[in-house]
């Protein structure tokens, strides 16, 4: 090191990727991308998902603020407060952190994945500021929503509506045709 490498400005180091969840995977089942309060669809707190418009699944009420990804596959596209994922076997899934928090145009996320990185079901993939999302006014539900409902018989809520879950724990059925 030299005298006048002292007054060089240093980088900032990229913030750390925080180790994932043990994810209880398997066929057709989606796992909880955080650890917190499960709800039904129906009871999230704005008509699109309530009304399953994006498809239907479930949401959590978060105890934490990294979110995970509930199954393995391929990142397909990644928008701050929302990661979308593609499994090998055709589902998609929304994992989409909070209600109109895209109006706060990623302020207060942090990715740890970018579009056609893959993972693995219990993987890290954002990390949200609960504080920012509450300062912002918006409600901090996680919702998971398979997008490509249509192609299935059936999306079942296997965890019980307002049960408290960890995070890799299933949550969602697929029911194929």
């Amino acid at each position: 090191m030299g005298l006048f490498d002292l007054f060089k400005k240093k980088e900032p180091a990229a913030p750390a990727t925080p180790s994932g969840v043990a994810a209880q995977e398997a066929a057709d089942t989606l796992c909880a991308p955080v650890n917190g309060r499960v709800i039904a669809m129906k009871d999230v707190p704005d008509p699109v998902f309530s009304g399953e418009v994006l498809g239907k699944g479930c949401a959590v009420w978060p105890e934490g603020e990294i979110v995970y990804a509930p199954v393995s596959g391929t990142v397909t596209v990644t928008m701050g407060h929302a990661v979308g994922l593609s499994t090998d076997d055709g589902i998609e899934v929304l994992v989409h952190i909070g209600v109109d928090t895209v109006n706060m145009q990623g302020k207060g996320f942090t990715g740890y994945v970018k579009q056609g990185d893959t993972v693995k079901a219990g993987d890290p993939v954002i990390k949200m500021d609960r504080a920012a999302i509450k300062e912002g006014g918006y409600p901090d539900c996680v919702v998971l929503a398979v997008s490509n409902t249509a192609e299935f018989a059936d999306i079942e809520l296997v965890a019980d509506a307002e049960s408290t879950v960890s995070a890799g724990t299933p949550v969602v059925k697929v029911v194929r045709k």
